[in-house]
This record gives structure tokens, sequence and C-alpha cells, in this order.
């Protein structure tokens, strides 16, 4: 049976890595690599793994590469500080013939609230979280990483859990350093202007709730389809102020 290396990223993850870890804690190997948290992430951290690794913020991407390459197993699995394993995809995992693939992709069950939305995009979301490191890179990105790997690609049938927003304060902090990133990384090749401030939000929203069927999920669609419009016309602005700074 091949081994595997869990990589994590954290700063600042105190309410959610205990869970995370406790649903990893199978692997052979968990590596952590942390960027300054100033909370109880750390200690927390220690009680699962000695491979905790300290590293100045350089992105997502500089990040995860820096912790894959402190993998010393060639297949790593990459979950994220809000996401858990459940139990059959990992009986899921360890089942596995690693042999005929280089990379599965996983589905996320993604949780707003406490909420599983399976609308607005949500319900059909798949990443590349299992893979060989060899055959791997990362995708040069400010936000919106991933890995892509150079080989044949299959399809997990269990999927992983995503509590992505805990509170409204907490997606709007989210929302804030993640639109920073997006109006960074689009600045130069996006026209903003009046129309494009106004229509860019609408349209998001419309996307989300109606063509996205946002609105099987009652409230909690609506909060999401909201929340996504607020985030394009964060990005709008951002781009503005950076334009015309």
């Amino acid at each position: 049976m091949n081994k595997i290396s869990v990589i994590i990223i954290t700063k600042n993850e105190s309410l959610n890595i205990g869970e995370c870890l406790e649903s990893v804690k199978w692997a052979d190997e968990i590596i952590v690599v942390d960027s300054g948290s100033e909370d109880e992430t750390l200690s927390i951290t220690k009680k699962f793994t000695d491979k905790v690794f300290l590293n100045e913020w350089k992105g997502f991407a500089e990040q995860k590469y820096f912790a894959m390459n402190q993998a010393a197993n060639e297949w790593i699995l990459s979950i994220d500080a809000d996401e858990r394993v459940t139990q059959k995809l990992k009986d899921e995992i360890k089942n596995l013939n690693l042999n005929q693939f280089d990379g599965f992709r996983i589905k996320r069950e993604n949780y707003f609230l406490g909420k599983l939305i399976r609308s607005c995009g949500w319900g059909n979301d798949y990443q590349l979280r299992l893979f060989r490191k060899s055959k791997t890179k990362l995708t040069n990105r400010l936000v919106h990483e991933g890995f892509e790997v150079k080989g044949e690609i299959a399809q997990l049938k269990n999927s992983m859990l995503h509590f992505s927003y805990r509170n409204f304060q907490d997606a709007f902090n989210k929302i804030n350093h993640y639109s920073t990133l997006e109006a960074i990384e689009k600045k130069d090749r996006k026209r903003v202007n009046f129309l494009s401030i106004v229509i860019t939000p609408i349209l998001a929203f419309f996307q989300h709730y109606i063509i996205r069927y946002g609105f099987i999920d009652g409230i909690y669609g609506l909060f999401v389809s909201i929340l996504h419009a607020y985030t394009k016309l964060q990005v709008q602005l951002k781009i503005w102020e950076l334009k015309n700074k």
C-alpha cells in the first residue's frame, strides 16, 4: 500500500484545526505549515503531529508548494483547515489501487452557517486533492489556486466536508481578503466603469439565485447569492481603486 502524506496550511485556525486533524489522523504523515498564528492553532496542531513548519506567508500557492516539499511520501492529500475527511472517504482512499492513476478529484459538500448547500454551483464542487507529488504542480494564482497533475486522473465516490463560513462576520472577513487578491490579480486585464460596477453584482446574484437554483435552498441560498454579489461588487470597487490611485 502506498503511504500518504496530508498537507495543511494554517493561520489562526484554532476553531477549525482540531476537527480537521482528527479527520486525517489515520494518514501516514501530517504536514502543517503555519504562517504566524497568534491563537491556539500551533498548540492544538502539535497534539496530532510533530511535523509543524513555520513559513512566512508568500501566497496560497507558495505556501502549499512549500508544504508539498516537506512531505516524505509520493502521494499527497491536500486539505484546508475548514475541511473534513469523512469515514467513508477515508476508507475509500485507504483501499485505492494508487498505481492506476496519478491524481484523484474529490467532491466537496459545502456548508454555509451549518446548512448543506446543494445549489449556487456549490453542489457540483470537485477538487483535485489527492495526487502524486512528482506529477503535480500548482497554478500560479493569488486566489483560487489549484493543483495540476500531469497524468491520468480519476474521481472518488465519496465526499469531503467543507465548512466555508461559521458566521456572517467570518464571511465578510474572508470576502474582504479574497476580493482584494482577486482585484490585484485582475486589475491589468479588467476594465471597470460605472456600468460594470452596477451591473456585475446584479448579474452575479442572478446567476447564483436563478440560473444555479439558489432559491431551492431557501433563505440560505438567498444569503449565498447575496454574498456572491457582494464579493463581485468589492472586486469591481477595488480594481477601480487600484487603477485610479
